[in-house]
């Protein structure tokens, strides 16, 4: 069994949230879809996404653990991990500022219903096809970046624990679970999950790993052995709290810029 060491309890987090984040999203699509279309058709287009979502996993999984050496793997996973995670990061730190609007699921829910009231009415295989292709389309999109999470995290931790993958996947899982059953209760968008913030977390979360499974796989250039940080899983949380500041800097910086541009306008 996986050790609980700083990268295990990161990985567990970092799929987690980042999976639910996606999942609340995913959610409120197949949630509009049933309640303006048709239940059936929303949920068997989000139950083949699911298997899709699935098997694209299994087989990317198995192929990079597979096919490619560690040091190599380690630095591709790590430079796409910190890529995504800026792309969160720069969104969460814009939305801190008050530079970009924050994301609200009654917004998105409301347009999703709209959208379903307006489209035709077509019947494939017995279903309301409408609603079948946009829970698909809704579930699969919002999947595609768990995929990349469970993918990047688990094969990145494979390599020091065969239950690497284990643990990604088995994280992923828990948080749709734990989403499905609020959306069930809750009968409604889950609105007042703290989004925005869990998107920024996230981001601290990936770039942290993403950094430091960069940096160990440039070995590849030198000896083709991933290098070794100081003090090893533990350069982790120097990572993350160096990222948290970073971010809180950006987002203060920002914010003195917007109001200095909003006082000499007012002048």
């Amino acid at each position: 069994m996986m050790p609980l060491s700083p990268a295990t309890v990161g990985l567990a987090t970092g799929t987690f949230l980042a999976s639910a984040v996606e999942c609340v999203e995913a959610f409120t699509i197949v949630l509009a879809m049933g309640l303006t279309r048709s239940w059936r058709a929303a949920i068997l287009g989000a139950i083949a996404a699911l298997a899709a979502l699935a098997a694209l996993t299994a087989i990317a999984g198995l192929a990079l653990v597979s096919w490619v050496s560690e040091s190599l793997l380690q630095l591709v996973i790590g430079t796409l991990l910190l890529i995504f995670g800026l792309q969160w990061l720069r969104k969460a730190i814009l939305r801190s500022a008050g530079l970009r609007a924050l994301h609200h699921e009654e917004a998105t829910f409301s347009q999703a219903q709209e959208m379903g009231r307006r489209a035709g009415h077509e019947v494939r295989l017995g279903l309301d096809w409408f609603a079948f292709v946009v829970a698909f389309k809704g579930v699969f999109l919002e999947g595609l970046e768990v995929v990349f999470i469970v993918i990047t995290f688990g094969v990145a931790a494979t390599r020091r624990n065969p239950d690497g993958m284990l643990v990604a996947a088995a994280s992923a899982a828990a948080a749709g679970i734990v989403v499905l059953i609020a959306g069930i209760v809750a009968r409604r968008p889950l609105a007042s999950v703290p989004e925005n913030t869990l998107k920024y977390a996230v981001g601290l979360l990936l770039s942290a790993f993403g950094s430091f499974w960069a940096v160990e796989g440039l070995g590849y250039f030198a000896s083709g052995a991933s290098l070794q940080w100081p003090g090893g899983d533990w350069a982790i949380l120097g990572l993350l709290s160096a990222w948290l500041v970073l971010s809180r800097l950006a987002v203060r910086a920002l914010r003195r810029t917007k109001k200095a541009r909003a006082s000499s306008g007012s002048t």
